[in-house]
């Protein structure tokens, strides 16, 4: 069959693509995967009004690119979705950096610096629209490169976009100073929830000048956080971690706490499905029309991990900000929503009523959670059981820390937590992690007081006989304490 090549107008498409329905919030995130994807450890974004005539340039220490990689970063479609990828990698469709930058404004330039080469490409939209063609200019014009930072580093990028249409102006006037800062703000309130995993690792974000910090949605440090037994479910391409979180009831954090914990959108729109894509946020706050939101249930948080591989299967976009997943993992998030929706309206419910007639404590929270762990499973007491709530709130500051402390020694000896493990040479020093180190001198503190004796060995001695300590030898736990100054090196 005969078939004719036919090219579409650039103009037209162009402005198709700028009109995809990205916010400023979203097109940023979208261009801050790919400083990811180059494993970068520092991404800087600044935003400067300029009189009006605005610019915005995020700049990364990543592996940079080439002059064959940039020609392809800066090409419309450069990847196709059904391709495999590397594991980790955000991007997908090969549109992000274009699109989102397009959505913000009408010129996008990149410059990319690996060892001593640079390289640069710059996309402006008005000589497209004026051509018709899809011309990209190899150079960056002076006016722009004036503008720009320098790349101090071995390797990196800098994306700058100019010409911010969309991103500055409310009809023919440029928006004011105050609602430039306010989208700022707002940036920075969406990168530190989308990007809060990742912001916990081994990257750092800045927004003019300011650290990102990571914006935790499920109290996960906070003691009376609840989380619940993980489960793992299965999709065609693999393996989907679920974990869900029960938060605390509002008389158990301060109003700092109860504000930022409300998040963006407010306590109630913050229930629901969390869904992350290699620790990246794609969709958060609803019950995926599984349930309904009530007040009830605004405690009830449910992460789930997908791959990258599973992109397809649950229909992730170009924008990653909407997901379907398929019917047969509705199915089983629908049993985990009950579940936590159930939890959260007892723990809610039991702080409401409690000054009615009829107090009668209607809960299954257990009183073990298992979790998790690196080697295994390990079981920790439900602090948000509703006894435990009672009795930590009427308990004085000076007793509450070592309540807390009797309650990690009740975890420590629970016979299910307790593992056998091999004789270890005793002048051998074992590997130790930070945790654990942590918890060796907080075992010292609380021993050198109940006690009271300064005999360094008849120390050692006690802490060697505290359940989960027998992992470790004589050596090594001499070692941390004289680490710390808590003992005297012989």
């Amino acid at each position: 069959m005969q078939t004719i090549l036919t090219q579409p107008s650039a103009g037209p498409v162009i402005n198709a693509l700028r009109a995809l329905g990205y916010n400023a919030r979203t097109a940023i995130a979208d261009i801050v995967d790919n400083s990811i994807d180059a494993k970068a450890s520092l991404i800087d974004m600044n935003f400067d009004y300029n009189y009006g005539n605005g610019y915005i340039e995020i700049k990364d220490n990543g592996t940079g690119m080439n002059l064959e990689e940039i020609q392809i970063a800066m090409s419309i479609g450069s990847k196709d979705p059904r391709h495999q990828r590397k594991n980790k990698e955000l991007g997908r469709f090969g549109m992000g950096l274009k699109t989102a930058a397009f959505s913000l404004g009408k010129r996008l330039s990149v410059i990319s610096k690996q060892g001593e080469s640079l390289v640069e490409r710059c996309w402006d939209l008005d000589h497209v629209s004026e051509t018709n063609n899809w011309e990209l200019f190899t150079s960056i014009p002076e006016e722009v490169k004036s503008l720009m930072s320098d790349i101090d580093n071995t390797s990196g990028t800098i994306v700058f976009i100019d010409k911010l249409d969309r991103f500055m102006r409310a009809g023919e006037a440029p928006i004011l100073p105050d609602s430039f800062n306010r989208k700022i703000d707002r940036i920075y309130k969406h990168t530190s929830f989308v990007f809060h995993s990742i912001l916990s690792g081994e990257i750092s974000m800045r927004i003019n000048g300011n650290s990102v910090e990571a914006w935790d949605p499920f109290l996960t440090t906070h003691d009376f956080t609840n989380p619940l037994r993980p489960r793992v479910l299965k999709d065609t391409s693999g393996l989907i971690n679920v974990s869900t979180y029960i938060l605390p009831h509002a008389s158990y954090l301060n109003q700092t706490e109860y504000k930022n914990a409300g998040g963006v959108k407010g306590w109630n729109d913050h229930q629901g499905f969390y869904i992350y894509r290699e620790n990246r946020l794609l969709h958060f706050g609803n019950w995926l029309d599984l349930f309904p939101k009530d007040q009830a249930s605004q405690l009830a948080r449910v992460r789930i991990d997908i791959t990258n591989k599973s992109d397809e299967i649950w229909q992730v976009d170009i924008k990653k900000s909407t997901v379907n997943p398929p019917d047969f993992i509705k199915n089983q998030l629908k049993a985990i929503a009950k579940e936590a929706r159930e939890i959260s309206k007892q723990v809610f419910y039991f702080r409401t009523q409690s000054n009615s007639g009829d107090t009668t404590i209607r809960s299954n929270v257990n009183t073990w959670q298992q979790e998790n762990i690196e080697n295994g499973t390990a079981f920790k007491l439900n602090r948000s059981h509703p006894l435990l709530q009672k009795i930590m709130k009427n308990t004085s500051d000076e007793n509450l820390k070592d309540l807390k402390m009797f309650l990690k020694l009740v975890e420590l000896g629970s016979p299910a937590n307790i593992v056998i493990v091999p004789k270890v040479e005793e002048e051998l020093m074992q590997p130790i992690t930070d945790s654990d180190k942590e918890l060796i001198i907080q075992l010292a503190g609380m021993y050198e007081q109940l006690v009271d004796s300064n005999d360094a060995n008849e120390l050692i001695n006690i802490i060697l006989m505290t359940p989960s300590m027998e992992r470790f030898n004589r050596f090594t736990i001499k070692s941390v304490l004289e680490e710390r100054n808590h003992v005297k090196s012989t």
